[in-house]
């Protein structure tokens, strides 16, 4: 069953008022429904006219929202691995671990791998707490690292895994010739990186096989060409597609200047529909309203209730 929706695209398409719309119209239909952005430039909020923070919050019947900071959880996990390499690691090196391991919460790779860990707890609580989770991704390329993540994240922690045990067992042996036997506890640093490898073991499972990719996209060239590479880099990777949504779609009966995108946006359209054709295409119309608010999203929600997305 597909309970997981990712929504993406270049930035200023649209995606985020998308997912939300869409949340919102799966909410009405009577599904616990948590829409959450992990856009570093959140503005779900916004749309939803709501303060948004880490935890899901309902903010309308049905619909919960929440906004994935990368940060504080980067910061988070940082501080659990600190507290386990206090109890691992030998009180001399302790120091200079601890310096690195402040500075990685300034990493990008830090960063991607708490947000993803924390979108793995949400996804964690599909069909207990929510029916179904929709996620407002970061522009394209960020949402292709952090869909793929899971799979390069496993090999990489199985290396570290294999190295710490090693070492692990050269403690012992060295503690033994010493006849120190005393010390004979679980390694607390290799338990979390067998419990990581198995989490995203799990997690990449639930993306291949309970997650639907929407790209999103308006009717213009330049946005075509990232689409089709993202569709490529995501299918590569085992992920499922579903209807691509083409956004702000011109009436083709404007005259001028609208006319001449009219032109350039029906060419568009037929490239999308041929590459997609297995896919499906959904045509969503440039809207006059600034689309903010359950009344204002509610129109949106009812054009793609009406599409019944694949």
């Amino acid at each position: 069953m597909l309970l997981i929706r990712f929504f993406g695209g270049k930035g200023g398409v649209g995606k985020t008022t998308l997912a939300a719309a869409f949340a919102l119209s799966r909410a009405r239909s009577g599904l616990r429904t948590l829409v959450v952005s992990t856009d570093p430039a959140h503005s779900l909020g916004d749309v939803l006219d709501t303060a948004l923070s880490d935890a899901p919050a309902e903010v309308l019947p049905g619909l919960w929202a929440a906004e994935i900071s990368g940060e504080r959880q980067a910061r988070r996990r940082v501080a659990e691995v600190t507290e386990d390499a206090r109890h691992a690691v030998p009180r001399d090196v302790l120091p200079a671990v601890e310096r690195h391991l402040a500075r990685a919460v300034d990493s990008p790779g830090t960063v991607e791998s708490a947000l993803l860990d924390r979108l793995t707890e949400l996804v964690d609580q599909v069909g207990t707490e929510w029916d179904e989770l929709v996620v407002d991704s970061a522009p394209t390329g960020h949402m292709v690292r952090l869909l793929t993540l899971p799979a390069l994240l496993t090999p990489w922690i199985e290396g570290l895994a294999r190295q710490r045990a090693k070492a692990s067992d050269a403690e012992r042996m060295v503690a033994g010739m010493i006849g120190d036997t005393a010390d004979d506890e679980p390694d607390p640093l290799l338990q979390r990186l067998h419990a990581r490898r198995e989490r995203m073991e799990w997690m990449r499972t639930q993306l291949v096989t309970r997650a639907l990719v929407h790209l999103v996209v308006v009717p213009e060239r330049l946005p075509l060409a990232e689409t089709v590479r993202a569709a490529e880099s995501l299918t590569d990777a085992g992920l499922r597609l579903g209807a691509v949504l083409v956004n702000r779609v011109l009436p083709d009966d404007d005259p001028g200047l609208l006319g001449r995108r009219v032109d350039q946006q029906e060419e568009v359209l037929r490239r999308l529909t041929a590459r997609f054709a297995d896919h499906g295409v959904v045509a969503v119309p440039l809207l006059a309203d600034a689309l903010t608010g359950a009344g204002e999203l509610g129109v949106l929600a009812d054009l793609l209730a009406a599409a019944d997305l694949a």
